[in-house]
């Protein structure tokens, strides 16, 4: 990973004319890419940097178990569950290595799969018991409502069945899907479930593209799975993670890539289920003092210039294709990562707001994630979830953009809601329909939709329940 990997030669202002007065801000902008690259990555390849979920966490291995984390505050920690019931014990206490990380090793016999654990940690003034931030699966105790960490290691790993998998061809035809509240009963609907009753729907429907809404482990479900606690683990409200891996599967076979939401733009406040104060700082993941906090989302922001962050963020990317066979992502809410006002009550009406208040360690790191992506997986899909429209965010890392293969056209939805809700149809202007659908910058590809969950559930209501009404239930 060197900095001739971003070009210094962008041709963005060359594309958009009104870029041109921003010419040497581009060039300082993709020269800062270059020097995290290198500060981030080193020398060796970004696919390989990208393994940090091999090394931490929790692995089986010939002579027993491993695992490993990173808290470089903590002045003790131990690995604690039903094997030590659930106290401090000297067998299962961690050491302290190198770089903050602390490790155990433990014969085979000590855990086995299904068995539940947790990190009880020790900092200058306290302690807490964590769920470690590389746990795979975790699970809510019905009675207390805490969450623990799952030793996931079947006896028999999961065999996957779309080695014939190709990605369909011809443009994106995305069907958004909550697993959680995709079944008709007034319950939790589960991976089976999805991919028992769901995915033929969607097939006989004409999608080439499932959507799969934030299914990361998350403690609240009201979130929809936007305020992730664990990174790595796929939400137990809805299965095991092999039940995803059949879910993946399932959609595979009937022709369909599944893209998932993936929330790198912040994290869950809390610190019993997530990682904000998990070595007793609040700044191991996060930014310092206000900066770390995201008021408005009563979340942490992360601190993209710390390697350690984008090593945890970019393995969290690979973990996902790897062991998942995701075939690409939405990176939800890229407004907030890409400025320190995180787009709040901002119009984004002149050039210059691209320029101002920029977070760019943020923008570097999302072109490391979209190259990370696109090596491993070239036919992945990317899409940016951003309504300020930054120059450059759709477009080749080769012309000097942070390379999402999709933006989301953020204002399509709005004023399709306008016209039927507050416009007669004889009075829809087609023209002005045309010039507000197609005004994008043509290098940069755009996704239009008329809906998603942000209008059909968040305070909001369906385009065919604003057709229809109350007489959709009598007709």
């Amino acid at each position: 990973m060197v900095n001739s990997l971003f070009p210094l030669d962008e041709k963005l202002s060359k594309a958009d004319p009104w870029l041109a007065p921003y010419h040497q801000k581009l060039q300082q902008r993709l020269a800062h890419v270059g020097a995290y690259a290198k500060w981030v990555v080193g020398d060796q390849p970004i696919d390989t940097f990208a393994l940090g979920y091999l090394h931490f966490g929790l692995h089986r291995t010939n002579n027993g178990w491993v695992l490993r984390e990173w808290a470089p505050a903590a002045t003790k920690a131990y690995l604690v569950g039903e094997f030590s019931s659930w106290e401090d014990d000297e067998r299962y206490r961690l050491q302290a290595t190198q770089n903050g990380e602390w490790e155990i090793t433990l014969p085979p016999e000590t855990l086995k799969h299904g068995d539940h654990y947790k990190l009880h940690m020790y900092w200058d003034g306290g302690d807490g018991y964590r769920v470690p931030a590389w746990a795979t699966y975790v699970v809510q105790d019905p009675k207390t409502k805490l969450f623990d960490a799952v030793v996931w290691h079947p006896k028999k790993p999961y065999e996957w069945h779309d080695q014939k998998f190709k990605a369909p061809d011809g443009p994106l035809s995305i069907y958004e899907a909550h697993v959680g509240m995709s079944g008709e009963n007034a319950d939790i609907s589960t991976y089976k479930d999805f991919a028992r009753e769901v995915i033929p729907r969607v097939k006989a429907a004409g999608y080439n593209t499932i959507q799969i809404m934030a299914i990361a482990e998350h403690p609240y479900y009201g979130s929809f799975g936007y305020h992730v606690s664990s990174f790595f683990a796929p939400s137990s409200r809805f299965g095991s993670p092999d039940d995803l891996r059949a879910l993946v599967d399932t959609a595979h076979r009937a022709g369909l890539r599944v893209i998932m939401d993936i929330v790198h733009s912040h994290a869950v406040k809390n610190e019993n289920e997530g990682i904000s104060r998990y070595d007793g700082t609040l700044n191991q993941f996060f930014h310092k003092g206000d900066r770390g906090n995201h008021e408005q989302w009563d979340s942490r922001v992360f601190d993209y210039g710390k390697a350690e962050v984008a090593h945890f963020l970019l393995s969290n990317c690979r973990y996902w294709l790897d062991e998942f066979h995701m075939d690409g992502f939405r990176f939800d809410g890229v407004t907030s990562m890409l400025y320190t006002h995180h787009g709040m009550g901002r119009a984004f009406d002149h050039y210059d707001a691209y320029f101002q208040d920029t977070d760019k360690d943020a923008l570097a790191y999302l072109t490391l994630a979209n190259k990370l992506i696109h090596d491993i997986k070239p036919s992945a899909i990317t899409i940016a979830e951003d309504m300020s429209a930054m120059p450059g965010l759709a477009a080749p890392i080769k012309d000097g953009g942070a390379g999402f293969d999709y933006r989301l056209s953020m204002g399509a939805p709005d004023l399709w809601i306008k016209h039927t809700k507050d416009l007669p149809d004889e009075k829809w202007n087609v023209s002005h329909l045309y010039h507000e659908l197609s005004q994008h910058r043509p290098e940069e590809r755009t996704i239009s939709y008329a809906e998603s969950h942000d209008q059909a559930l968040v305070g909001d209501k369906t385009l065919i329940f604003r057709l229809s009404d109350k007489e959709m239930y009598d007709h």
